[in-house]
């Protein structure tokens, strides 16, 4: 595999941009190599600049849930880009996605689109603390919910990858607002809301916990988190910017039955274009400007372009069956995926909920941030880099998620076994 103008490239970029990345885990430093600079992308696969084709299960890091490059979002995009690419002002487009996104997401009467995932949780956030008067923002081990001051408190995959615990320039005085807690951990959260009810604002939490790696939530830890809000006057944010469109039509909440006050929804709702948002309950919405005395805006939200491709993809993944089949194919890969791993010599598991997983190097099962990080990320480095050569792209961190979209067939799949099984095998000599 030749990468000589992914590594000019690379090159170029270190003079001109911090680590030669916009995103820092895209640096790849810590699975041992330099990035692959991306050409186009269609379906499944993606080609670098050099002319190497890779199945992803990158996915743009979820949002790509139809797969590259589908046509309805295309034409969608290309039509929208006709009429001009930016207004400043509102359009048709945005009042039809938030109807839609609405009516497809349980707990969702009125929504606010912003430009992020780090947007629509910083404002759920803002909301959640002008409307209860006060401070406190309890957030969970491991759980990543965008680069925002408070949040960088024990958070999740960039800090984690990076071996950073926290980040230089967040003032002690944001930071001792923001409690982290054991995710899964039941006592340590009654405990913990119970001491502090007049002084908490809000709880925000991965529904399921995508940014540790795929950790998949007790049902009950998710069922006393609701009660324990909803008692103490504790707004439950539901940060479904992974989860979101992604495990049911209406997210996480959906597949769990259990709604949150407020919701934030990340790119996939701009069928993989720059898009966040964050909605909820109509009473508590009602308090964001100009309705309310609550600020928050943002010249570029609801641009036509994210809001006529998420129009699209959402009436892809409406269509009947259209989450049975990939819940059916997902399920397929993961068993075959879990049957190298039990064969194999090598400490290893697989954690994954509908068509999202990950595979972590580790003896012992995963469900929290603490067992997270017993992973070998050295193991996980080799083994990324066997798959890169054999022309599989996963995540470059064990701390992230591989996900399935509906354009992976059966072909690329079975290319991936192959390739996994090869790894392996290297990994127990």
């Amino acid at each position: 595999m030749k990468i000589e103008r992914s590594e000019d490239f690379f090159r170029r970029a270190k003079n001109v941009i911090p680590g030669g990345v916009n995103s820092p885990v895209r640096a790849c430093k810590s699975v041992g190599c330099d990035p692959v600079f991306v050409q186009s992308a269609e379906g499944c696969m993606i080609t670098d600049v050099d002319g190497n084709s890779y199945v992803d299960f990158v996915g743009s890091w979820g949002p790509m849930i139809l797969g590259h490059a589908h046509p309805d979002v295309l034409e969608a995009v290309n039509q929208a880009a006709c009429q001009g690419t930016s207004f400043g002002a509102p359009t048709p487009l945005e009042v039809e996605l938030a109807e839609l996104v609405c009516d497809s997401v349980p707990s969702l009467e009125k929504i606010r689109f912003v430009n992020s995932g780090t947007e629509a949780t910083m404002s759920a956030v803002r909301l959640a603390r002008g409307c209860t008067g006060r401070d406190m923002v309890v957030k969970f081990d491991g759980c990543y919910h965008g680069h925002a001051d408070s949040f960088l408190v024990k958070a999740g995959s960039g800090l984690l990858t990076l071996g950073i615990p926290g980040s230089p320039g967040v003032p002690d005085d944001i930071v001792k607002n923001t409690i982290s807690l054991p995710y899964n951990n039941i006592e340590e959260l009654e405990k913990t809301l119970r001491s502090r009810p007049d002084d908490i604002a809000c709880v925000i939490v991965e529904p399921v916990a995508g940014n540790m790696g795929v950790v998949v939530p007790d049902i009950q830890f998710l069922q006393a988190l609701r009660a324990l809000t909803e008692e103490l006057g504790i707004v439950l944010i539901f940060d479904e910017v992974i989860t979101g469109f992604r495990l049911a039509l209406g997210g996480a909440q959906e597949r769990f039955g259990i709604m949150p006050d407020l919701t934030c929804l990340g790119k996939i709702i701009g069928g993989g274009l720059p898009v966040g948002a964050y909605g909820g309950r109509a009473e508590l919405m009602d308090q964001v400007a100009p309705d309310g005395p609550v600020y928050q805006a943002g010249t570029l939200s609801g641009n036509p372009l994210a809001m006529a491709a998420g129009l699209a993809m959402l009436k892809v993944v409406r269509q009947p069956d259209f989450y049975r089949k990939l819940e059916e194919i997902s399920d397929w890969f993961a068993g075959e995926l879990a049957g190298i791993v039990d064969r194999s010599a090598i400490p290893a598991v697989l954690n994954r909920i509908g068509s999202m997983m990950t595979c972590f190097f580790v003896d012992g099962p995963v469900y929290d941030f603490t067992t997270a990080v017993k992973s070998d990320t050295e193991r996980y480095g080799f083994h990324f880099r066997q798959m890169l050569e054999g022309g599989v792209w996963l995540a470059p961190s064990q701390f992230e998620a591989m996900f399935i979209s509906a354009a992976h067939n059966r072909s690329c799949m079975e290319k991936t076994l192959a390739m996994t099984e090869s790894s392996f095998k290297k990994l127990s000599r």
